[in-house]
């Protein structure tokens, strides 16, 4: 079902709001929430019209569920038919190995994404769907930015302006100072929807085929579509042809079956992968979520890093209404390295990703010694909340 706008355009410009808050993925929108559960006035903004599909691997680990559940949304995976999810099945050269996971979830973006920001209307945010966002600059107290839907254009202002966009955020460009820069020799990623499928793909199982090129995950939704979600490098994807070509060419590598048809599936790309705001906070500023900096995800870290990270930043936000100074910008440059500091297990596993030989190594020990893969795995669904909340 569609989410309509809360207001009006003319509504939204003639207020003045505590907090902007730019872009309704799962950083935004949990922001959104709890910041105006704690009494703020918060407008929530995206370009997009809601439900709508993103390119994502859609897993959310166990320290994306533990964060949901300490915010209060313990049960908005479950209440969204998720699909439980307890095996991950690496794949390289037609080497496999199985390793259980901790509590995890399958879910669309359509619905979870959604979720949220039912929920952020529900804690009493305001919602603008299908409009562009635009900075304007700061005037005195207030930051400025120029709402435009269709053909009309009006200016809002905020005490407090979030920036959550997403990968190659366009509204961090109107900003001095802030760049959003790509890795050099960063992935890209593409994805789609596919129907059926082989029953070799199961519920509740995350399939990853690794390649010289890229790697390819699989799993199936609440739906019983396939969601596949790749990274590949830039250059083997257009010498093969399109993203199709080359998922195809990661699964033969694999020695897994062969999906059909994908020529003819709705595929969508991302920009680089990797990559990192040049700063994530200026004058009543926050940088939060993709728009921050992204690592190529392995088991669903990317949005596991978006829901803490919203959660970390909600006090100093809502502290920052009340009467903005620079350490304010300065705290969350603080706990933000903190969080960075924590993707270096995410880091790692990109690199082993990135070399087919490395991967069936360690697909090899694995197979002799599966309890070797259970710190990875831990680790990477390890919460760093309350480290960085005593920033």
């Amino acid at each position: 079902m569609r989410i309509a706008a809360t207001l009006s355009l003319e509504e939204a410009a003639v207020r003045l709001w505590d907090v902007l808050v730019v872009g309704a993925g799962p950083a935004g929108a949990l922001t959104a929430r709890e910041v105006a559960r704690r009494g703020m006035a918060v407008l929530l903004v995206d370009r997009s019209a809601f439900p709508r599909w993103k390119v994502c691997g859609s897993c959310l680990n166990s320290r994306a569920l533990a964060t949901l559940a300490h915010v209060g949304l313990g049960s908005l995976v479950a209440d969204c038919d998720a699909v439980p999810l307890n095996r991950l099945r690496l794949a390289a050269r037609a080497r496999s190995v199985s390793l259980p996971l901790p509590e995890g979830a399958a879910l669309s973006r359509e619905k979870f994404d959604a979720a949220l920001v039912r929920s952020a209307i529900a804690a009493g945010a305001a919602f603008l769907p299908e409009t562009y966002a635009t900075l304007v600059g700061v005037a005195g107290d207030v930051r400025m930015l120029f709402l435009r839907q269709s053909t009309r254009e009006l200016l809002a202002g905020g005490r407090i302006l979030v920036a959550a966009d997403g990968l190659g955020s366009r509204l961090l460009a109107g900003e001095p100072g802030i760049q959003n820069v790509s890795v050099y020799n960063s992935r890209i990623g593409a994805g789609a929807l596919a129907t059926g499928g082989p029953v070799d793909y199961e519920r509740g199982t995350i399939y990853m085929a690794c390649g010289s090129a890229g790697y390819v995950g699989l799993v199936r939704l609440e739906d019983e579509q396939l969601d596949i979600a790749a990274a590949m490098d830039r250059r083997a994807m257009r010498d093969a042809g399109g993203p199709a070509s080359l998922v195809s060419q990661l699964l033969a590598e694999a020695g897994w079956p062969p999906l059909q048809s994908l020529e003819s599936l709705a595929w969508r790309g991302t920009p680089a992968l990797t990559r990192r705001a040049s700063r994530v906070a200026g004058e009543r500023l926050f940088v939060v979520g993709d728009s921050a900096g992204y690592v190529e995800p392995f088991t669903g870290e990317g949005m596991a890093w978006a829901l803490e990270a919203a959660a970390v930043l909600t006090p100093i936000a809502v502290e920052s209404v009340e009467g903005w100074t620079e350490r304010h910008a300065a705290r969350w440059r603080s706990v933000f390295h903190r969080i960075i500091g924590e993707r270096r297990t995410s880091r790692a596993a990109a690199t082993v990703l990135r070399h087919p030989r490395l991967t069936r190594g360690l697909i090899r020990i694995l197979e002799r010694f599966p309890g070797l893969g259970q710190p990875v795995i831990r680790r990477l669904n390890q919460c760093i909340r309350q480290k960085a909340v005593r920033a």
